[in-house]
């Protein structure tokens, strides 16, 4: 890359000696001059050419000197470098370009070899200015395209390192986590757009906010839908915790944001979250325009389905025991067995409970319920309709209730 140097002299033949000085390195294109007489010409030449990259200017000049010059240069901000030119016992005025931003400083007369040595220095440094302005540019780039998936703390450490986490494909241990909202599809045929887009957007933007509060990866967004990762594409060895709090999060955040749009009356649904732990193949599938960092493997399927099965049962979180078991004091009630639509092997699932409700006398009276109904003994229905009889928004356990009374034993529930 040629690098653009402006001279700034009134002696009338320093033109003719750079030139010839400098001859091989013009050639080469390493070099190219351009030249002006005072301060004024030089910034005119500065405004009218935006690639300059090195200013080498005198002190003394008529109409605007080298100090002056120097002011103007910091006052604009402009990322110039500057080498100055004084008389070898004007240290005074050497000192004051010094601390108005010059680089280096030559003496006159002129030698040469030293202006040559000094301009080869200066270059290096403009290189190494502009290796670490382009780093950060790219850096920037990088981080205004990686914060809309991943938490602040992890965007800005693959901006800044990207060799840091490994964004190829590869197998690891994880929690994902899926949301829906209920019948949002049909919300959506009756709204407005200048109500549905306000709407959608306060959702998305709080839900993916508390993902990035628990460090939590967004793999996609699909309509009002969340797939979102947890120990990917970072290690985190507690990611069933954070998946866990994540999903209580989100549910607390859910149906608060539901009951306020519905109070303008607008029938939002409620959030649906399913989440599951175990292996995955995860990195970025985009192809070769594209980021798409995302997951596939059975464990996000599961995780899918475990979000889907909430419709059936009347629970807004099912987690999976695979999960909680990687949970430390995991606080939660048993669901059921499930037998997943389109999986033969049974999944134990979780509906998971803040310390508060876990402790609720309602959760106990549950609790005794379900081992009865576990146990497959005859005083389960009794239980369940009880509970119910106390607890009449428990979804879930007039689900059991239903089942009971239809004939149904134990607790393997077959998801349609």
């Amino acid at each position: 890359m040629t690098t653009r140097i402006l001279v700034v002299d009134d002696e009338p033949d320093l033109e003719a000696l750079v030139l010839q000085k400098f001859r091989h390195q013009i050639r080469d294109k390493t070099v190219s001059f351009t030249f002006a007489h005072d301060g004024v010409e030089a910034l005119a030449v500065l405004k009218a050419n935006g690639d300059i990259n090195l200013v080498v200017t005198d002190i003394n000049m008529p109409r605007m000197d080298g100090l002056s010059l120097l002011q103007k240069l910091q006052e604009n901000e402009d990322n110039i470098m500057t080498v100055i030119v004084s008389a070898y016992g004007d240290m005074t005025n050497i000192r004051t370009a010094m601390n108005r931003g010059a680089f280096d400083f030559v003496t006159k007369p002129i030698d040469f070899s030293d202006l040559e040595t000094t301009i080869a220095k200066t270059i290096r440094h403009i290189g190494f200015l502009r290796e670490a302005r382009e780093r950060q540019a790219t850096a920037e780039r990088a981080y205004a395209s990686l914060s809309r998936y991943f938490s602040p703390n992890l965007a800005q450490r693959l901006a800044g390192d990207t060799a840091a986490v490994d964004l190829e494909g590869q197998r690891r241990e994880i929690a994902t986590l899926f949301t829906d909202i209920e019948s949002f599809t049909a919300l959506v045929e009756t709204l407005e757009p200048n109500v549905l887009g306000p709407l959608l957007n306060e959702y998305l933007s709080g839900m993916t906010d508390i993902v990035f509060a628990n460090d939590g990866t967004v793999a996609k967004i699909v309509g009002d839908a969340l797939h979102i990762l947890f120990g990917a594409p970072g290690e985190q060895p507690d990611h069933a915790t954070r998946a866990v709090a994540c999903a209580l999060a989100l549910d607390e955040f859910a149906q608060s944001f539901c009951q306020r749009w519905q109070k303008k009356g607008i029938a939002f649904g409620v959030t649906r979250i399913g989440v599951h732990a175990g292996p995955a193949i995860v990195g970025n599938f985009g192809g070769s325009r594209f980021f798409d960092y995302t997951a596939y493997g059975d464990t996000i399927n599961v995780a899918s389905r475990l979000e889907t099965a909430n419709k059936q049962l009347g629970t807004r979180i099912c987690v999976s025991a695979g999960l909680a078991e990687g949970v430390k004091n995991f606080r939660g009630r048993p669901i059921g067995d499930l037998v997943l639509r389109g999986r033969g092997e049974v999944i134990r699932a979780f509906e998971p409970l803040r310390e508060k409700q876990f402790n609720d006398p309602a959760t106990k009276s549950y609790l005794e319920a379900f081992a009865l109904l576990e146990a497959g003994e005859a005083g389960a229905v009794a239980a369940f309709a009880a509970h119910v009889g106390k607890q009449s928004e428990d979804r879930l356990a007039a689900f059991h209730l239903k089942r009971l009374l239809n004939g149904a034993k134990g607790s393997r529930i077959a998801m349609e």
